[in-house]
């Protein structure tokens, strides 16, 4: 697509004063990285960084049935869900394949379900689709809101000098600020593996909110939240061993197979005035038989990287595909995630990996690949 069609979010100017470059990615001009992607990766593991995630998607619920729309159209349950906390869930066809892999917020009156840029026009599709006949109101709030990732061991510390309440928060729990004239729904939610929060702010607010979310520091010797771009944000999380769609997720492969079975209420249908998601049965009946492939992190030998799409062999049979995979930047070697057949997926088992011209060991580890120290929720 060109250039010149491609959406920008409100941060698009301070992207470029402060030297980023752009890539296309999912229809919008994202910044792929400011510096370098080591360097934005290293300094989120080591103090903070700011994503700007504008691009996924915002689609606000509500309405007198806005609940079971969510509890049919959503694997996890959601009517148990307390005022101002998030839920991750998935959104599957009535094959159990993943349409998409999303994070419900539960207002007093609205519910709000952020999904992947990739997939938002699909989403609000399958809702129109599932409606029916109850009283159900969606609207796409993505261009009209904007939304930033401050991810990081500093962020929190930083955070609690402006407010007592967001270093309260439980993971997956989120407040409502007014900070003068900004009023923001913070959530201490992220996708790097580290602590920090996911900011939502009205897009005409944006402008001055990064100015006051990032402030320049001419001190090199204090430290300083970066701007990170798309790039490190993948690294970190797959370090942090977590699916991204059209990688690890898409809707050939189901929740069981992908290891989410913590993201599916196969029970569902079992509390009263509920009825199945869609696509449950399905995942019953998988989970009844077992998959017949695995997701599994992997620790290649060497110092090659493997790329979507290669070929995983064991005793020179191919058993499975690469979904990702990057040299890690925190650990200093290859690592990989892979759907293989069940039979090979066990920890510890040495499969072997097509990289063209070459080919390499690599062992089956426990995801996540890096695992941030604990802090108190």
């Amino acid at each position: 697509m060109p250039l010149t069609e491609l959406k920008q979010t409100p941060f698009f100017r301070f992207h470029q004063d402060h030297g980023a470059q752009f890539v296309d990615f999912a229809g919008w001009r994202m910044p792929m990285l400011f510096r370098s992607i080591h360097e934005e990766h290293h300094d989120v593991r080591a103090r903070g960084g700011m994503f700007d995630v504008s691009h996924m998607g915002r689609i606000k619920l509500s309405g007198l049935h806005a609940r079971r729309l969510l509890e049919r159209t959503l694997t996890r349950r959601v009517s148990d869900m307390s005022v101002q906390r998030c839920r991750y869930s998935l959104v599957c066809n009535e094959q159990g394949g993943i349409l998409d892999d999303v994070v419900v917020y539960r207002f007093d009156e609205h519910w709000l379900i952020v999904c992947n840029a990739l997939n938002r026009e699909r989403i609000l599709h399958h809702f129109q689709c599932h409606i029916g006949n109850w009283k159900v109101k969606i609207e796409d709030q993505t261009e009209s809101t904007a939304m930033v990732a401050l991810q990081g061991p500093q962020v929190i510390p930083m955070i609690g000098r402006f407010s007592t309440e967001v270093p309260t928060l439980k993971r997956y729990a989120f407040c409502q600020k007014n900070l003068m004239i900004l009023k923001m729904t913070i959530s201490r939610t992220g996708y790097t593996g580290e602590d920090g929060v996911e900011v939502i702010m009205n897009t005409s607010m944006a402008s001055t909110a990064i100015k006051l979310i990032y402030k320049e520091n001419p001190d090199p010797n204090e430290s300083q939240m970066t701007l990170a771009g798309l790039g490190a944000r993948d690294t970190l999380r797959l370090e942090a061993g977590m699916p991204l769609y059209g990688h690890e997720l898409d809707e050939n492969t189901d929740p069981i197979s992908a290891g989410l079975d913590f993201a599916v209420s196969l029970d569902k249908d079992s509390y009263e005035n509920s009825e199945p998601f869609i696509g449950q049965d399905v995942l019953k009946r998988i989970t009844a038989e077992g998959p017949g492939r695995r997701l599994v992190g992997l620790k290649l030998e060497g110092q090659r990287t493997a790329r979507q799409h290669m070929t995983v062999h064991r005793n020179d049979e191919p058993v499975g595909s690469i979904t990702s995979g990057c040299l890690s930047p925190t650990l200093g070697y290859p690592i990989a995630m892979a759907y293989v057949e069940a039979a090979a997926a066990e920890i510890g088992t040495t499969l072997n990996i097509d990289l063209g011209r070459h080919a390499v060991d690599a062992h089956i580890v426990e995801r996540p690949f890096y695992r941030r120290p604990s802090t108190p929720d």
